[in-house]
């Protein structure tokens, strides 16, 4: 089978033994190196994914994906309902109210908002139902002013299902501040738990209740909340709506509460990777070492190429082919490792668990209990492309000092 002379040479040359095991040493090194940086890439890249992944089911899924806000308190919702579900963006519309104040028990207090729902309709727009650790959402009856409270509050007021809690809200009014507080006497009827900051600074109570704390009427709501199937189209497909609803409507959506947690932790993903990027670097540039180490040692072979006839670009595309060879399997090795263990970190860590007895995830101290992990393609074929292109610009250099070796120089001192 025919092969290019620089192909054949430079691949020979990565198999044989040769004379000089540190050389040996270091090609393997460079090799171990760039495989162990990708794979930490892979690796680490996955567990972020995994645990942005996990972030957003949880706040995306109790915070609304977007609102229809009225000017006024909307007497009817089920028509700007109907609207909403005519954009094929749209899975969801329920009747909303959201109000902000503080919780008050036996002297403590701390700042809340509280989100009026329908219980019966809340499944469609929210995953509280699914993490209810005590009482029910459905306890949530219109007008004995029930609510159910994050599980960092109820833990840190030392409340359970039954207590009573009260509830202060600004109003106002006509007094000197122009600012009056109101309260109300609340019924903890459930505790909801998702992990994330929501247990400590969220309240759910019947949408009835909240129109009566607001002096509307029952029937009336703040606004319609809706759910999007896809969440970064939530801004324009919310302005669309209330754009076609009129000016008695406005637009809100999850941007504006979360786009700068969900920025910051987009943020974190990339300097992360660039510095992990740095240890692939620098593992290809080890290639560099190699490549020159080789040259030096095979110029005596360099010179009998150069005498029968080998041009300076053959002689460096030699060298290219070697130093490309052990980036390109060092990268392979890495990718292959670093999916496996992407897919079975979370696996992994729960044997550690099992085997040491410590809890390296405890559900008490962070918002997750286990390492999550999401292996996704596009930063495997980024990783990948990334340690090729490193591995071949690295040996560019030394080659190019081996097409510059003059075969008498060589000879002499060989």
């Amino acid at each position: 089978m025919f092969r290019p002379l620089s192909i054949f040479i430079g691949t020979r040359y990565t198999r044989a033994k040769r004379r000089n095991r540190f050389v040996s040493f270091i090609s393997m090194t460079s090799m171990i190196g760039l495989a162990l940086g990708v794979l930490a890439m892979i690796v680490v890249l996955s567990v972020m994914n995994g645990f942005q992944r996990e972030m957003s089911s949880r706040i995306l899924g109790m915070v609304p994906h977007a609102t229809i806000v009225g000017v006024k308190p909307i007497d009817d919702w089920q028509p700007v309902a109907a609207a909403a579900m005519k954009n094929p963006e749209v899975t969801a519309a329920v009747p909303f109210t959201e109000m902000e104040g503080m919780l008050s028990y036996k002297g403590s207090m701390q700042p809340i908002q509280i989100s009026g729902v329908d219980p019966v309709q809340e499944g469609k727009v929210s995953i509280v139902a699914q993490h209810i650790v005590q009482g029910r959402l459905d306890a949530l009856k219109p007008g004995e002013f029930g609510v159910v409270i994050g599980e960092i509050t109820a833990r840190r007021f030392r409340l359970n299902v039954g207590d009573k809690i009260t509830l202060i809200v600004p109003e106002v009014s006509t007094a000197p501040g122009g600012i009056t507080p109101r309260m109300q006497r609340l019924n903890v009827v459930g505790v909801f738990k998702v992990g994330a900051e929501l247990d400590g600074s969220m309240g759910l109570i019947h949408v009835a209740d909240a129109a009566t704390m607001q002096h509307w009427q029952p029937n009336q709501v703040q606004s319609v909340r809706l759910a999007v199937k896809d969440l970064y189209a939530a801004p324009k497909v919310s302005a669309d709506i209330a754009g076609g609803l009129g000016a008695d409507f406005k637009a809100d959506d999850w941007t504006h509460t979360q786009g700068s947690l969900f920025s910051a932790m987009k943020m974190e993903k990339t300097m992360i990777g660039l510095l992990l990027l740095m240890i692939v670097a620098v593992a290809a540039f080890n290639i560099i070492a190699t490549l020159i180490m080789v040259v030096n040692d095979k110029g005596a072979d360099i010179a009998i190429l150069r005498t029968i006839g080998a041009t300076p670009r053959q002689i460096m595309a030699i060298f290219m082919v070697q130093g490309t060879v052990i980036g390109i399997v060092g990268t392979i090795i890495g990718g292959v490792l670093g999916v496996i263990a992407a897919l079975n970190v979370s696996e992994l860590v729960g044997w550690v668990e099992r085997v040491t007895g410590q809890h390296i995830f405890s559900s008490d101290v962070y918002f997750v209990s286990n390492l999550p992990s999401e292996l996704q393609g596009g930063d495997v074929l980024l990783i990948c492309s990334a340690g090729f292109i490193l591995s071949f610009l690295a040996t560019v250099y030394p080659a190019w000092r081996a097409a510059k070796i003059e075969p008498a120089h060589a000879l002499r001192y060989s």
